[in-house]
């Protein structure tokens, strides 16, 4: 439990606010608003395990001084950058008005920002579906993965990687093929999306490598950790896209939405330094595989709902099954070795 007490605290201070809040915004709504938080919160985990097993995969190869800005620096960046900033941002550019305008539209007015959030929404769920896709592919495609869980794909999947950046032509396949049921008039702008989500995974992937080879260096060690620091974040926007638009179907108030997701995004962190902590991944050696196979399946959801709404309980569901299946799988593995 020592894990997640500061997520517990953390918690409590968000409820106690999301009370307060309300009781000024909405009196009688109180019970409601908190209700609201704890969904957001149980989805925005259900949507992230596998998000808290690939940040436990780069935070062990991270030094110790990244691995506690990724901890500190990185959950103030989750919490108020990602959930909060950002959708400011997002509707700040799309609509030409500085952020302190959206703000006050989105707290006054929450029914127009909604309007121009889900304007956006093509261009921002297509760049971290592609983000995303595209290390799910670069994780499978692989000829150094000796390890494999669901045999007959991934034996086949690491073959082809005899065919040099097919992970970036498959991913633009995908995108060309779902940009075509994207209303015509943000099929183009969604579709440079998609392209930048690629661009930007191949480019931090690629420094990443290039600073891991040479990591006894100080400045390059010091440089890998900042690169790897960069990952983890832009993996956890990726993640948080989908939970981030769709949390406002539950609800219009931004200042709600911003601690659900918040709560959510704490108990990710937690699980992460427990992963790290209890060598987790070396205890179950398919949860890696399960949590790939979860993104890569995110991913997909994320470029269907680029058109068409998927519910937030089909997109947890599948995720979860992949994580379940792969450490019950794992478990028999274990105890067949034993």
């Amino acid at each position: 439990m020592k894990h997640f007490r500061g997520s517990f605290i953390f918690t409590l201070i968000g409820m106690v606010l999301a009370f307060l809040w309300a009781h000024k915004t909405v009196p009688g709504h109180e019970l409601s608003s908190l209700f609201v938080i704890a969904v957001l919160s149980i989805l925005e985990v259900s949507l992230s395990f596998d998000n808290a097993v690939v940040n436990a995969l780069k935070l062990e190869k991270m030094p110790p001084v990244w691995q506690h800005r990724f901890l500190t620096w990185g959950i103030w960046i989750a919490v108020f950058g990602m959930r909060f900033l950002f959708p400011l941002l997002v509707v700040s550019i799309f609509a030409k008005l500085n952020l302190f305008e959206v703000l006050n539209m989105a707290i006054q007015a929450p029914d127009k920002y909604t309007h121009y959030l889900e304007i956006t929404h093509p261009m921002v769920i297509t760049f971290g579906a592609a983000f995303l896709m595209t290390l799910f592919f670069t994780y499978f495609i692989n000829s150094d993965k000796e390890v494999h869980w669901l045999k007959p794909i991934e034996t086949r999947l690491c073959k082809l990687s005899e065919i040099s950046g097919l992970n970036i032509i498959l991913t633009l396949g995908l995108i060309f093929f779902f940009n075509q049921f994207i209303s015509y008039e943000y099929r183009y702008d969604a579709l440079i999306a998609g392209v930048w989500g690629i661009i930007v995974f191949v480019a931090i992937e690629f420094l990443s490598k290039m600073l891991e080879g040479n990591e006894n260096k100080a400045l390059n060690l010091e440089h890998f950790g900042l690169v790897n620091f960069l990952y983890l974040e832009l993996i956890d926007v990726s993640f948080s896209l989908d939970g981030v638009l769709g949390a406002f179907a539950l609800s219009r108030d931004i200042i709600i939405i911003t601690i659900g997701l918040s709560v959510g995004a704490m108990f990710v962190r937690s699980m992460t330094i427990m992963l790290v902590e209890k060598k987790t991944l070396k205890q179950f050696p398919y949860l890696e595989h399960g949590a790939h196979w979860a993104i890569g399946t995110l991913a997909l959801i994320m470029f269907i709902s680029s058109f068409h709404e998927v519910s937030e309980i089909i997109t947890g569901l599948s995720g979860l099954l992949f994580i379940i299946s792969s450490l019950v799988c794992s478990m028999l593995k274990n105890n067949k070795n034993a």
